[in-house]
């Protein structure tokens, strides 16, 4: 069964989306700068690592209170 779930959406270029696939996961991380970056993981450690170095306070473009609200969906999802 296939859930998808939306991280965050600024406006229809710049945006987070997380499908889970049974035990897979697949992030879309879509953003005028980069373009769509798709990422395939098949552990929940995995996506949670890659979430906390995408997010990391030093690097992050968002203010702390939705930088923690962001990592809390992705420990939601990997629930």
């Amino acid at each position: 069964m296939q859930q998808t779930h939306e991280i965050f959406k600024i406006d229809k270029w710049n945006m987070m989306k997380v499908e889970r696939q049974g035990t897979r996961f697949i992030v879309r991380d879509i953003s005028t700068e980069w373009g769509e970056e798709c990422h395939t993981f098949v552990s929940r450690h995995e996506v949670l690592h890659y979430a906390e170095q995408r997010f990391a306070a030093d690097r992050c473009e968002f203010e702390e209170a939705e930088r923690l609200r962001i990592l809390t969906l992705f420990k939601e999802i990997c629930q």
